[in-house]
């Protein structure tokens, strides 16, 4: 039987364009994951996959961080190490801004609801103790002409 949409297709018909970050050594600091241009996109899903084991007690937390504005934290700092995250591990949280990050061994939520970012970058603030690694994918839809969302 023939595919007439590839699973490609479908992802973007459903949640929009796919764009993935290899943070491959966390470290204590901010670090810029994605950048924003041209204006407005919704963020249909964020979601990590740990790479390497994080182990060591830390917080991590996502924000917005917009070229003109305020910074905006999607999610509470959360320590992914006091209890070992392996690698494979998936790491999400469910959109409001109060919430945790989630991880499981081979499921998590996605973001109930969409959130609308402007111009400027996602970052991933690593506060205390940081080791492993997380590639994030995050996928959005462009609500102003010409806005789009790239690897930093």
């Amino acid at each position: 039987m023939t595919a007439m949409i590839q699973g490609s297709q479908l992802r973007t018909i459903l949640f929009g364009t796919a764009v993935s970050k290899a943070y491959p050594t966390l470290a204590v600091e901010t670090k810029t994951l994605f950048n924003i241009t041209g204006g407005k996109v919704l963020i249909t899903s964020i979601t990590g996959e740990v790479t390497t084991a994080i182990t060591v007690a830390n917080t991590v937390k996502l924000q917005a961080n917009p070229t003109t504005g305020t910074t905006k934290d999607l999610c509470a700092a959360t320590d992914l190490g006091t209890t070992d995250t392996p690698a494979g591990n998936l790491v999400s949280f469910q959109g409001l801004t109060g919430d945790s990050l989630l991880t499981g061994p081979g499921a998590v939520p996605t973001i109930k609801q969409p959130i609308v970012v402007n111009t400027g970058t996602i970052e991933q603030v690593t506060a205390t103790g940081a080791d492993g690694g997380i590639t994030w994918t995050l996928t959005y839809v462009p609500l102003d002409d010409g806005a789009s969302v790239t690897a930093a």
